[in-house]
């Protein structure tokens, strides 16, 4: 087996990284505490689906806490949860993950506990029928047999109905052409009522293989014991590897592309997107953090200060950055929220913002402070066996290595106000931004 070790920024010892020969990662990080998360990331997500699976990943991550051989559906979150364990799961575009954060207990009784119900989890659900219901026809409204999908059709109207999640679905699918990012991750109501259990657990057993998988356990607990518990108990019944599939990745737009959608909302919304470099170009990534910080994330950045501070036209109601970083190149967008009657106006005054980047050159003083905000989060995010945890399966999984950790403190410290520049030149001009708005209907 193979081992390394990871320098990680304010953690006591080394982080081991093990590689076993069926190409599953274990990853054994030491924090000081009676808490120990034990998580599984697969590298699976909406980038391994097209349009007529959309959305089964995050299907699955459901289906999967519906039982083993082992224990009946609902035992595993009892069981946990009874002993102070917070049991979780995620779906992402590059990735799913499945976690459990829980107290060691007297002589490690829950520690033990929660790797054997997590692994048995991994290993060997089996997606019961009358969990998963049987596939329907959307348009009948006198099914009756509401089962886990009826649950996800659900959800996924919700988010339908929510104005956010509309400007940034449709912003999103026009900034890409062909890659899989183009599609929203929680599917449709037309294809997750057609799923099949057949469906699902081929897609299991294509994607839950050992070198997709990466095993990661927090906390202080002995290395040795834990490491072959893991091995011992993450089997991988009945496992093919398949070639994984590499996606050509999108150009950006060369102009400017505007899309307006009309909704029953009561404001207007908009969101500029941008496509960036991979996630694993750290320096170029961490480069857009800053720069989201400065221009679009709190009350001292660029866009807040200028268009709701010290604006007297009381046009936007919300103004900010959020920064997305995926495997396959990172997103970049300004978000706002703004009257419906000053639609042309706050588009124009954001532009103006956009190119006062440029214009009005980013201080010293402004990097110096989106620095140390930086800096303080990496702390905090080694505070916690849990975000210790998702920091380095983030780092597995979409960057392609936790190596990078040890460089992410020097490489900040180097950055300067010029590269900010070339950054901004080079992925956030104007002519490669896609627009969306969201306006009233009325």
């Amino acid at each position: 087996m193979k081992k390394t070790l990871i320098k990680y920024p304010y953690l006591t010892q080394d982080v081991e990284v093990y590689e076993n020969d069926n190409g599953h990662k274990i990853v054994l990080a030491h924090k000081e505490g009676n808490m120990v998360n034990v998580s599984s990331w697969v590298k699976t997500g909406s980038i391994n689906e097209d349009d007529k699976n959309n959305g089964i990943s995050h299907f699955l991550e459901h289906l999967m806490f519906k039982g083993t051989n082992a224990h009946k559906v609902g035992e595993f979150d009892k069981i946990l949860e009874s002993k102070g364990g917070i049991v979780n799961a995620a779906t992402w575009k590059d990735y799913t993950f499945y976690y459990v954060t829980i107290p060691k207990g007297p002589d490690n009784k829950y520690f033990n506990m929660a790797i054997d119900l997590h692994a048995d989890m991994m290993m060997d659900p089996i997606f019961p029928s009358e969990e998963l219901g049987a596939p329907f026809d959307i348009g009948d409204s006198k099914v009756t047999d509401k089962r886990e999908r009826h649950v996800v059709i659900e959800e996924i109207r919700m988010r339908q109905d929510q104005p956010w999640t509309k400007v940034y679905n449709i912003c999103n699918h026009n900034m890409y052409t062909n890659h899989p990012y183009k599609r929203d991750v929680i599917g449709t109501p037309e294809i997750i009522s057609k799923v099949t259990r057949e469906d699902v657990d081929n897609y299991y057993r294509k994607f839950y293989t050992p070198k997709n998988i990466t095993t990661i356990v927090v906390g202080d607990f002995n290395h040795e014991d834990v490491l072959n518990k893991i091995v011992e108990k993450f089997t991988f019944p009945n496992r093919k590897e398949f070639k994984s599939v590499e996606y050509e990745i999108d150009s950006p737009v060369t102009s400017t592309k505007y899309i307006e959608t009309k909704s029953n909302v009561q404001t207007s919304y908009a969101m500029f997107g941008w496509l960036g470099p991979r996630a694993k170009d750290l320096k170029a990534s961490i480069c857009l953090d800053l720069i989201s910080i400065i221009f679009g994330d709190g009350q001292s950045s660029r866009l807040q200060q200028e268009l709701i501070e010290k604006s007297n036209e009381g046009i936007f109601n919300v103004v900010g950055t959020e920064h997305y970083q995926f495997k396959d190149g990172t997103n970049f967008f300004i978000q706002a929220n703004f009257k419906p009657d000053s639609k042309e106006k706050a588009l124009e005054l954001i532009k103006k913002e956009l190119s006062d980047l440029l214009e009005r050159k980013i201080s010293g003083e402004e990097l110096l402070k989106a620095k140390k905000r930086i800096k303080s989060r990496f702390a905090n995010e080694a505070e916690t066996v849990s975000e210790i945890g998702e920091n380095i399966g983030y780092y597995e999984t979409v960057c392609g290595g936790i190596k990078l950790i040890e460089d992410y403190l020097n490489i900040l410290e180097n950055i300067t106000v010029e590269d900010l520049n070339d950054v901004i030149k080079k992925y956030l001009l104007i002519n490669n931004a896609v627009i969306s708005v969201l306006e009233p209907e009325k």
